[in-house]
Order: C-alpha cells, then sequence, then structure tokens
C-alpha cells in the first residue's frame, strides 16, 4: 500500500520532469524561432510570399547550405524545375563591412544609398546581375531566373536537392580538361561578361556532368574597378595552385594574365 507521503513524493517527481521536459521543449522552440528569425524576419516573409505569388516559387525545402552571410535553400518553380533560394541575412554586420571592398570603385553601383539593409539589397542584386553577365558571356554559372531585396533564385546545380561536389570534393577523370576549362571561364569573364571573380579557388567551382560550374559571384567586380586587375591575378593564381597540387602542367600564370589583357586590348 502506497503512503501518503510517498504517493505526493511522486507525484513532486512527475510535476518536476513535466516541468524540466516542458522548459527544454521551451529553450528547443525559442532555439529554432531564433534561426528561422535570423533568415526569415518579417520582410523577407514577405519577399518570398510575393514571389510565390508572382508564380516564381512553388515549394520551399530545407537549407542546404548555410554561411555567416547567407542560407541557401533547396525549392522548386511551380514546373517543378528545381530552385536555389539564396537568402542574404539582413543582420549580417561584419559580412556589411567586407562588401565595400567589392563595391567601391565598382561603376555599376555608384550613388545607391548604403543603409545596413538597402546594402544587403544591393549586394543581392549585384550578385544577379553578375550571374546574368557571366551566362550570356557563356561562362557557366547557376542561371539567374530573377532577385527581389535580399531573395536571389536560380538555377540548383544537383539533383532532388542534393547540391553537386565541389572541385576540392572530388577526384576528376580528366582535371587537364576542367583546368582549361577553368581557363577559358576566367578569360570569357574578363574578355567579353567584363568581369572579374575576385575570389575563385576550389571552394566556389562544382563539378556536374563532368564540366565546372562557378558560383558564388556576388563579389564579382566590374573590370573598370581600381582592383581588378590584383583579383584577376589572384584568381588565375588560386587556379594554378590547385591544378598544379593534383598534378595538371599548368601555364604560366604571368603569361595566362597578360594574353587576358592583351585580347581585351584588341576588342
Amino acid at each position: 500500500m502506497v503512503s501518503i507521503k510517498d504517493g505526493l513524493r511522486k507525484k513532486l517527481e512527475r510535476k518536476e520532469k513535466a516541468y524540466e521536459t516542458e522548459q527544454l521543449m521551451k529553450e528547443k522552440r525559442s532555439e529554432e524561432y531564433e534561426a528561422l528569425e535570423e533568415v526569415f524576419d518579417k520582410p523577407t516573409l514577405m519577399t518570398i510570399y510575393d514571389l510565390m505569388n508572382e508564380g516564381w516559387i512553388g515549394e520551399i525545402y530545407g537549407a542546404v547550405k548555410a554561411g555567416k552571410e547567407s542560407k541557401l535553400y533547396w525549392g522548386r518553380h511551380p514546373d517543378g524545375d528545381e530552385l536555389a533560394i539564396k537568402i542574404y541575412l539582413t543582420v549580417a554586420a561584419e559580412f556589411r563591412k567586407g562588401m565595400l571592398t567589392y563595391i567601391s570603385g565598382d561603376p555599376r553601383f555608384e550613388h545607391i544609398r548604403r543603409s545596413p539593409r538597402r546594402l544587403i539589397y544591393l549586394w543581392a542584386r549585384k550578385e544577379f546581375r553578375n550571374l546574368m553577365e557571366a551566362y550570356q558571356a557563356k561562362v557557366r554559372v547557376p542561371k539567374p531566373y530573377t532577385v527581389k531585396n535580399n531573395v536571389l533564385l536560380m538555377e540548383f546545380i544537383g539533383e532532388n536537392g542534393v547540391s553537386a561536389p565541389l572541385l576540392k570534393e572530388i577526384e576528376l577523370d580528366n582535371p587537364e580538361k576542367i583546368y582549361r576549362q577553368l581557363l577559358l571561364y576566367i578569360k570569357r569573364l574578363y574578355v567579353k561578361a567584363k568581369l572579374v571573380h575576385g575570389d575563385l579557388s576550389e571552394y566556389n567551382v562544382m563539378i556536374w556532368n563532368n564540366k565546372p560550374v562557378i558560383f558564388d559571384v556576388s563579389q564579382a567586380v566590374s573590370i573598370e574597378h581600381p582592383n581588378a586587375t590584383q583579383f584577376l591575378k589572384r584568381d588565375i593564381e588560386n587556379i594554378n595552385r590547385y591544378f598544379k597540387r593534383v598534378g595538371v602542367e599548368i601555364y604560366d600564370s604571368e603569361e595566362f594574365f597578360r594574353r587576358i589583357m592583351g585580347a581585351t586590348a584588341l576588342r
């Protein structure tokens, strides 16, 4: 027979357990809410809602990539095509500071208000425009669809929500071919698109259908930018360094740089 004392003790234990569970659930919900709030603040939610109403987004699934400055979500267009939905975080203060190196001096973005939120919106527009110009120059990048505020929609490189592997993650069947293709893309970017990627390396090249796809072009600058030639040299050196490491016979960086500059002068 259970005593009144034992019954009270068990009741208290159950209450304590229930309280602890409730507190843990509250903490978990709070963490999830904060994580969502970081991306989906009210203006961002309204932007996504608008894009859905305009027929750009049919479904949004989970995040496939998360960084300090943005999160990439997998989604689908109403017609079923896979989408990459890139959402720039409007709270990333350090990221905003780093943007100025790639915006200041770019004649395409002069005389634009630079409030914190406007700067993020400008950065998203900059990536969209860079993708458009690269795509039109026949550089393999994710096909851009549209941009609105801090949300950029583009082609998803991969299948069924699984992103294509990065160059650094895969053993290439024909590294020489990929190397030559990337050099051609660097040249097309400069000569035809009038752009320099500015941060090209094995970390922002994906391999899909045995071909390289350049991504993360938000920091790409016009060739009129004061640091454009310095960025171009760095891109060439980064690609040469990587492919030399995997055993490819590389072109001299300075010689290839001069060839690109010469090709521009002939136009």
